[in-house]
């Protein structure tokens, strides 16, 4: 296959100062290994953190993470370098699911149909063209629709994970803002995995001179424990398939491989995030197609297809949905190898990660409060990402064209607003906001004056300019 055959450039060695290594190339077998290697130190925060939210197994979300980048290389003929991790947009999602009832099958079928979804958007765009995107999608929507999904998820920090350990998951936060900041280049990219490193050590030392912790668990419920519990990484064994079931932090059941279950109901909770992705992927392609030089826009369709491929394999066995990672764009950034043998690389690694029981455990070990100091930090990136979309694409929050739909929309996001349709049936939070922001915006644009309508389509970045 052609896209296996990588050119050896500058000797194999790093490329000297206005060079570059591109997708078809790369430098020598020891130093590709070396940068997948550090490809997957960037992704493997974010990673792992996601699924233990959602209630899903780590060992298994590590091991997809590898299948679903080796589905995308193969589906973008090797043209676009990404690594596809765990998505973070489907988690206050997945979190109305499990309250509604749902367990993992509900969750992993919801996010399955989802992947599928993303998949024949990418069919679309790759026939139609990637104008479709934001035709469909404009700048002003997507901004919203990603702000909503993260500043939804705040209660959970709030309430679940901060709660239990205010102290260390104040410590944890701090220190993950000034590792990002003050950090140069690569180790500044993986602030957050310093950061749980950090938080895991000082929850030992409080386990070790203050003794265990008195504070509510994710229940709520106050309980006196130890921050940081080994024993189930004892018990571990190096090498074997991901457990059938292991203890979140929380105290949940983190099922492994499992089938999916389907209802159309958890469908519709976690359809919103698709808008998610296909921002991502866009976001994605075009910061490579910057990087590199190369025209990539007919090559966003197949970008599409190969994460939503990824996501509906991964959700098939029990793992989490997948997206093209900017942790890794960052690692492209600072070392200018675009090369996709590393990340070939770095999917081969993931996958042999994911068959060590003993690293899923250490995972799920992760104290509470650690997580609450993360999360704050996360879910609000998530969130600004939206306001991101919007000053880059410049849309005009003066027109109310934009602004009077897309401010209702985020309302109902954010303050989890409920719409009762039937006895057994309703729309609330994410889904719901999601509904009035597209919904909203494209019907007021129609029936807008001329001028306040033409104002918010040019503005918005949506081509007709």
């Amino acid at each position: 296959m052609g896209q296996f055959n990588w050119k050896v450039v500058h000797g194999g060695h790093a490329p000297p100062p206005g060079e570059v290594v591109a997708p078809d190339e790369r430098l020598s077998w020891p130093r590709t290994l070396g940068l997948g290697a550090q490809h997957v130190v960037a992704m493997f925060g974010a990673t792992f953190v996601f699924p233990v939210l959602m209630g899903l197994n780590p060992n298994v979300a590590i091991m997809m993470s590898g299948v679903a980048t080796a589905i995308f290389l193969l589906v973008v003929k090797g043209r676009i370098p990404s690594y596809l991790g765990s998505s973070a947009s489907f988690v206050g999602a997945v979190a109305a699911i499990r309250a509604q009832g749902g367990d993992s099958s509900d969750v992993t079928g919801a996010i399955l149909v989802a992947g599928l979804v993303l998949a024949a958007v990418g069919v679309l765009v790759h026939l139609v063209g990637a104008r479709i995107v934001n035709r469909v999608l404009p700048p002003a929507v997507t901004g919203a629709v990603v702000m909503l999904i993260g500043f939804n998820l705040a209660p959970v920090a709030a309430t679940v994970y901060w709660a239990q350990d205010q102290w260390v998951a104040l410590a944890t936060m701090v220190f993950v803002i000034g590792a990002a900041v003050l950090l140069p280049g690569f180790w500044g990219r993986i602030g957050v995995l310093l950061g749980l490193i950090f938080g895991f050590g000082l929850s030992w030392l409080f386990d070790v001179t203050t003794g265990p912790i008195t504070s509510p668990d994710a229940s709520g419920a106050v309980t006196t424990r130890p921050r940081v519990d080994l024993s189930a990484v004892r018990e571990a064994d190096w090498i074997g398939l991901p457990p059938r079931t292991m203890a979140a932090p929380d105290g949940t059941e983190l099922v492994g491989f499992h089938p999916p279950s389907f209802s159309v109901a958890f469908v519709l909770l976690v359809l919103p995030a698709v808008i998610a992705l296909i921002a991502e992927n866009t976001g994605h392609v075009k910061a490579v197609a910057e990087m590199t030089g190369d025209d990539l826009d007919p090559l966003l369709g197949r970008a599409l297809i190969g994460d939503g491929v990824g996501t509906a394999v991964s959700a098939s066995v029990g793992g989490p949905p997948t997206t093209t990672y900017a942790e890794n764009i960052g690692v492209m950034a600072a070392t200018r190898v675009y090369s996709t043998a590393a990340y070939w690389v770095a999917a081969a690694v993931a996958v042999l990660l994911g068959f060590c029981p003993k690293f899923g455990a250490v995972i799920v070990a992760v104290p509470g409060g650690v997580l609450g100091g993360l999360t704050v930090v996360l879910y609000g990136m998530i969130g600004l990402l939206g306001a991101k979309i919007w000053v880059e694409n410049r849309v005009d929050l003066g027109n109310p064209v934009n602004l009077v739909p897309l401010a209702a929309g985020l309302i109902i996001g954010i303050g989890d607003v409920t719409l009762r349709i039937t006895g057994s049936f309703q729309l609330s939070g994410i889904a719901l906001g999601t509904l009035v922001a597209v919904l909203g915006h494209h019907a007021i644009r129609a029936l807008a004056p001329a001028h306040l309508a033409e104002a918010a389509t040019s503005r918005s970045g949506d081509g007709r300019r």
